[in-house]
């Protein structure tokens, strides 16, 4: 990732209530700590125990002031749904990079028929941060064992552009990931690092 750099990274992740978003912010969040950075974090969650939309923000650096991410100031965003991941776009630095999962849920005003899901979503995720990665995360989780470990897909994929190591990566997700599901979204996180 190229985005104007300065002495405090930020990370956004977004999508929708039950994808386990939150998850993986505090999985972020846990490996850079062990690996010795100042973590900010702040998440907003819109009715996320009923699908809908969950925003976490990660900063990290030698010294961290505020946990908000700055508009135009995310080197990543992380986006387990596509409808979720053009809402977080303003987040975006120049040169950063989206990563985002091909899923869609519907929200209820598109349930509703007030408003249309957006058929071109992807191609205008991709058209603002050409960068960017769209995955059939849901996929490569069930392969790997799991289906909801698609959020771990994506942190793998983002892994490669942080300083821990997969060892890091891996401790944090022994501890943090309930013990039956540990295996699949370590098996997920992999096939993230292998797809960036």
């Amino acid at each position: 990732m190229s985005p104007a750099t300065t002495d405090t990274r930020s990370v956004v992740f977004a999508g929708v209530g039950g994808q386990g978003t939150i998850t993986a912010a505090n999985i972020l969040s846990q490996v850079l700590v062990a690996h010795g950075f100042d973590v900010k974090t702040s998440e907003v969650h819109g009715m996320a125990q009923r699908g809908g939309s969950v925003i976490s923000m990660v900063r990290f650096g030698e010294v961290v002031f505020s946990p908000l991410v700055p508009h135009a100031s995310a080197e990543a965003i992380i986006a387990t749904e596509l409808l979720e991941g053009l809402r977080s776009l303003e987040f975006l630095a120049p040169g950063g990079r989206l990563i985002a999962s091909r899923t869609r849920v519907d929200p209820l005003p598109v349930l509703q028929g007030v408003v249309k899901y957006p058929a071109d979503a992807e191609e205008r995720l991709l058209e603002f941060a050409p960068e960017s990665i769209v995955v059939d995360a849901a996929d490569i989780a069930r392969e790997a064992g799991n289906e909801r470990a698609a959020n771990t897909v994506l942190l793998g994929i983002l892994s490669t552009s942080l300083p821990p190591d997969e060892v890091e990566w891996m401790a944090v997700i022994e501890r943090l990931v309930k013990a039956k599901a540990v295996d699949a979204n370590k098996a997920a996180f992999v096939a993230g690092r292998r797809l960036a």
